[in-house]
């Protein structure tokens, strides 16, 4: 980055608004850092856009005078992909102001929405017009879906609706020299060349900076069904997710997996919790069957949940007969990841492998570092259905937190060793960012990271676009 031109700020508040440049050590700390605390950056100014053309004009300024730029939505990352390094020389994009919902369309199944509406808002409007959007994630409050889609996020429906990239029809772009890539496109079948936008979803804002997207409805589901599981173990967890994809098909909806150890966590430090179950097991699973279809679901889980226990996968279960225990259950699942933080630290990994060796994975990962650190607690849960799991692990009880934080490169070892045997990836769902932009070339084949900076270096050849993140 060449240096900065004294009347920058003055430009982009000529662009923007003086309102909507922040400058203020206090105004800007809430963008400087993220949830896990694990980086603090600094920034000349933090930059709020209200439009499209606002954000093209911020982006050519900043081509044209070598700025840094770091891209951010709701700042629920846990990568650090959205927070700027310390040299305090880069501008910080918040995208919040942009929010509009611009289209439904119910013939297509889509909407236009613009990339700072909060996630929870786009599925409120898909609500209004009687649809599903249906990515959910635990932040989903407060994260956008400009985020989601830059980082391709997950969550805990991938297993019937696909990732991000697999609920967008359209992109809008504004790329690093302030030009505008307009592919709000409903259309379900198109050939006319390369499929740009997923060039940017998953690209984590280093390409170019989404402003709006057209993503894909579905119908609303009628009926819902929720059950809480007690198992043995993951591999009759992996089992029975076979058998309700036999007997309930499409409908299956959400097969999240959680360890005792995790839910013990949960009822100890959440509020307004209980255990759905009279029984303590090794192992739970959430299941919830959905349906576009009014009768018949409800004797669908009866019928599955029978046939898991007649073939002895299931030890005890117990089905929401309410709402507000549905939501009890979603909320022990909720829990899983911010009550670890209640005892002591935790050295987490978001991995995948193929589903059928999650068992596999769990039972030798958890072995391999209890041989490393004795007294080391696992924590592994997440979504079996599409093989993601949270591989995280606590301290040992007692343990100085800061001496067992250092160590995590050690434990990554470990974990992502497994996840390398087993043909799986060392980022399923929260991206690379900070945190793991050293680990990608470790595991990453060498000729997809010469083609990935081939691409860097053709969209943002000045290098502006959130420099030092994922490559």
């Amino acid at each position: 980055m060449s240096t900065t031109p004294p009347d920058l700020l003055q430009q982009l508040a000529a662009i923007v608004g003086e309102a909507h440049v922040l400058r203020g050590e206090s105004d800007m700390a809430g963008y400087l850092t993220e949830p896990r605390d694990l980086f603090h950056g600094k920034a000349l100014a933090i930059v709020r856009p209200a439009s499209t053309q606002e954000v093209a004009d911020v982006l050519r300024l900043c081509n044209e005078t070598r700025t840094a730029l770091v891209p951010q939505g709701g700042n629920t990352g846990l990568v650090g992909g959205q927070v700027p390094d310390g040299s305090g020389h880069a501008i910080l994009l918040s995208l919040t102001r942009m929010d509009r919902l611009r289209e439904v369309d119910l013939a297509s199944n889509t909407m236009i929405v613009e990339a700072g509406m909060t996630l929870a808002r786009v599925q409120e409007e898909a609500e209004k017009a009687d649809r599903l959007f249906p990515l959910s994630l635990a932040s989903e409050g407060s994260c956008t879906i400009g985020g989601n889609l830059a980082t391709n996020a997950g969550g805990t429906a991938v297993l019937a609706y696909g990732n991000a990239r697999e609920l967008v029809q359209g992109l809008e772009v504004v790329l690093a020299d302030g030009r505008v890539l307009s592919n709000l496109s409903k259309l379900k079948k198109d050939n006319t060349g390369y499929d740009l936008k997923h060039l940017f979803m998953g690209s984590e804002g280093t390409l170019g900076i989404i402003t709006a997207a057209v993503v894909k409805l579905y119908p609303r589901p009628r009926s819902t069904e929720t059950a809480f599981v007690g198992l043995k173990n993951p591999q009759a967890a992996l089992d029975l997710l076979m058998l309700a994809q036999k007997l309930a098909g499409q409908d299956v909806k959400t097969f999240e997996l959680m360890p005792r150890i995790g839910l013990d966590f949960a009822l100890k430090h959440g509020t307004n919790t209980r255990d759905p179950l009279d029984s303590r097991h090794a192992w739970y699973v959430m299941l919830e069957l959905a349906s576009p279809a009014q009768a018949g679901l409800h004797e669908t889980m009866l019928h599955l949940l029978q046939e898991g226990m007649d073939a002895g996968l299931i030890e005890n279960a117990t089905l929401a007969a309410s709402l507000d225990q549905r939501q009890d259950f979603w909320r022990l699942r909720e829990l899983m990841s911010d009550v670890q933080k209640m005892e002591g630290g935790s050295i987490k990994h978001d991995v995948s492998v193929p589903v059928a060796r999650v068992p596999e994975l769990i039972e030798q990962g958890s072995q391999a570092i209890l041989d490393w650190m004795p007294g080391a607690r696992p924590v592994p849960f997440g979504h079996l259905g599409d093989g993601n799991i949270h591989f995280n692990i606590s301290q040992p009880v007692g343990a100085d937190k800061q001496a067992f934080l250092a160590r995590w490169d050690e434990a990554n070892e470990i974990v992502h060793g497994l996840v390398a045997e087993m043909g799986g990836s060392i980022s399923a769902e929260h991206g690379i960012g900070v945190l793991k932009r050293d680990l990608l070339a470790k595991v990453k084949d060498p000729v997809s990271l010469d083609v990935m900076r081939a691409i860097k270096q053709s969209l943002d050849p000045k290098g502006i676009l959130n420099p030092g993140k994922v490559l």
